[in-house]
This record gives structure tokens, C-alpha cells and sequence, in this order.
């Protein structure tokens, strides 16, 4: 009997942060919408954990966040010993949940689950969403039977592989957004402003926080600012912001669809969930890679969409207050810009992603 994706149990793996666990979710979705069954891997940050209570439908279980040492570090012994074991309870999971299927979307919590499917006999997958991908997904590719990657330029990296082209998958939130009118009434901003998004991601953000409360006397008259400055930041942004008139400091946003609804321009790092949502909606963006993400892969995400005429990419390390009110200037006093940009934004996006993933999972499950 043939079995499909849309029959089948399949344990998904997408815990660590937001760049693996929104598109994981985003297929739960899917996979749950054709009948199947998913099992949630996530680990113990607070990110996954807030998921747990956002999505009671799904059943989540929370293995350790691995992430590799160096090689010489004194680290190496117990990270090989705590590998061991969550390979051992993967292993048990893959059996007790009857899975059809694992996937694993991106990072070391992704190559446990992979390796007990393939030792369980059970087709893996591995997605990957940036550019180029993280040695995590490189090794656990030898596990998989198909690799499914966010953007073409990615597929040169698993050679001698099943590479599927999918996109990177967004949850079914981001296709029904508020009002602008409601969505600036959520941040107590004037929606007939133009607007621009601030987002830093999860970590290192602090100089660039900064940079934007500087610059933003120079924007253009009438532009504000809906800032969401990360929990740990917030009260000093909030004091570097006094007394800016439309200048709105959040430390974290847990209604995305609304922050995007009344934004006309995103200022954010170019973290691979961020790209893809931005795409998704058509948001013309300047983007400042995180400097310290592994192998730059930031970068290389930035310039897919540079290249595209999508976005501004902006090093860091360049960038101070006045380029930074300069980028911004072009971006929020020419909506032929911003039109031209966003368009060409729309042309990188694959909203069909989750789909995508499910088809391919699908037609693998068919044939074994």
C-alpha cells in the first residue's frame, strides 16, 4: 500500500531558534492540514518553549540543544557524551511514535533525529535555509534521502546529493494579516505615517540598536519607528529613544503579523526565517548582517537579496548613524523605491514552500 505524506506520522526537528522553528511549524502545519501526524523536536530555550504553549494542538517533545565545540576544546567529551544520548532517545522516539518519516529543518538538533531514522530505516530529510549552509546540515545530509533548500545558491553545497529546491517554509500567520488601521492601533502608531520596522534578531544587536535611536533625528519628516529592541535591550533603547516623538521601543513581539501589517520598510539582520518572511510579504528592507554568525553566512543571505534589488545590505562595521539616515531617507521618501524593491522582493519568495516540502516528503514515502 502506497503511504503519503499527508497519512503519515512524521517527527519534525526544529528547535534552537526562531530560524528553525517557525518553518518547522509552518509544515506542521501543512503535514496536519493533509491528515498527518507531526511530532515536535524542540529544545529547552525559551523560544521553543513559548511555541509549546502557542500551538497546544501539536504534540512537542524537547531534546538538549546541541551545538558543537571546537575541536580541541575541553568542552568535546561531555558534548560527544550528551550526543550519545539524545542519539539514544531519538532513537526510541522514531519507534514509539511510528514514525514515517523525519525532518529535520537546520542546526546540531537536526542531526540526531536524522541519524536514528536513517538507522531506523526511516526516510530523512534535512531543510536548510540559508545561502550557505551551516556544517551541521552538511553532516547530517549524509543521512538524509533529500535535502530541501531555501535558495538555489545553497545546492552547490551537497554534492553527489537528492537536492529539492523548496523555499523556506512560513506559517500559515503571515498569510492573513491585520488591518494597517488595527495593526497601528496594537502599537499605538499613526497609520497614516510611514513607517519603518526595526528588528534586530536574538542576539548581538546592541550597536545597531543604538545606531537607529542616533540616526533617527535625521529621517525624513514624519517617518516612525516601530523598534523591537530584544528583551534584553529594551530598557536602554526605551532611554536612548526619550523623548522621540513616534519612535516605538518594544523588547519582544509576539504578533509578527501585526508588526509587518503596518510597517512599509524593514531595517533588520539578514537571519534566514527574517529573509524569507520579508519576501513573503513584499517588504523592501535595509539589511545589516549579524558580523559573528558562523561562517558569514548572514551575509551571503544578504546578497540574494541585494543582488535582486530587493534590499540595501549594510556591514555593520561600516555603517554609522549618518549612512544609516541616508539609507533610510532613500528608502521612506521615494515609495518608487520602496515599489521597485518590494516587487523584486516578492520575486524571490516560494510561498508555496510548506508544500513543497510535503510533496517531496510525499513522493519519497510513495515510492518506499
Amino acid at each position: 500500500m502506497e503511504q503519503k505524506s499527508g497519512q503519515a506520522s512524521v517527527i519534525i526537528a526544529c528547535g534552537g531558534t526562531g530560524g528553525h522553528l517557525f518553518p518547522g511549524l509552518a509544515v506542521a502545519e501543512e503535514l496536519t492540514a493533509r491528515g498527518g501526524q507531526v511530532l515536535l523536536l524542540v529544545s529547552e530555550k525559551k523560544i521553543d518553549q513559548e511555541a509549546r504553549r502557542k500551538y497546544p494542538q501539536y504534540r512537542f517533545e524537547t531534546i538538549p540543544a546541541i551545538g558543537k565545540p571546537a575541536t580541541l576544546s575541553p568542552k568535546m567529551l561531555p558534548f560527544l557524551l550528551k550526543l550519545w544520548r539524545t542519539m539514544g532517545r531519538c532513537v526510541g522516539l522514531v519507534k514509539e511514535f511510528k514514525a514515517d518519516a523525519v525532518l529535520g529543518m537546520g542546526g546540531f538538533t537536526s542531526l540526531p533525529p536524522c541519524w536514528a531514522g536513517k538507522r531506523a530505516g526511516v526516510p530523512s530529510f534535512v531543510h536548510d535555509s540559508n545561502a550557505l549552509p551551516g556544517k551541521a546540515n552538511r553532516l547530517t545530509a549524509r543521512f538524509c534521502s533529500k535535502i530541501f533548500v531555501g535558495v538555489d545558491a545553497a545546492r552547490s553545497y551537497f554534492p553527489g546529493k537528492d537536492v529539492v529546491l523548496t523555499g523556506t517554509p512560513v506559517r500559515a500567520e503571515m498569510r492573513s494579516l491585520p488591518s494597517r488601521k488595527d495593526a497601528a492601533a496594537m502599537f499605538g502608531l499613526d497609520p497614516s505615517r510611514p513607517t519603518l520596522m526595526v528588528t534586530g534578531g536574538s542576539q548581538g544587536a546592541r550597536r545597531l540598536n543604538s545606531l537607529v535611536a542616533e540616526a533617527f533625528s535625521q529621517f525624513p519628516a514624519g517617518t516612525q519607528v516601530l523598534h523591537i529592541a530584544g528583551p534584553l535591550d529594551e530598557a536602554r533603547v526605551v532611554e536612548e529613544a526619550a523623548g522621540r516623538e513616534g519612535y516605538r521601543v518594544i523588547g519582544f513581539c509576539d504578533n509578527m503579523p501585526a508588526a509587518y501589517a503596518v510597517a512599509d520598510a524593514v531595517l533588520s539582520r539578514s537571519g534566514a526565517s527574517s529573509m524569507t518572511e520579508l519576501a513573503f510579504l513584499g517588504l523592501p528592507s535595509i539589511l545589516v548582517p549579524y558580523p559573528y554568525a558562523a561562517d558569514d553566512h548572514q551575509t551571503r543571505n544578504g546578497e540574494v537579496f541585494s543582488q535582486a534589488g530587493a534590499a540595501f545590505l549594510e556591514p555593520e562595521a561600516a555603517l554609522d548613524a549618518g549612512k544609516l539616515a541616508a539609507r533610510v531617507t532613500t528608502l521612506m521618501s521615494d515609495l518608487q523605491t520602496r515599489e521597485r524593491m518590494a516587487q523584486a522582493a516578492r520575486s524571490i519568495a516560494l510561498p508555496d514552500a510548506a508544500a513543497r516540502v510535503c510533496d517531496a516528503i510525499e513522493a519519497t514515502l510513495s515510492r518506499k
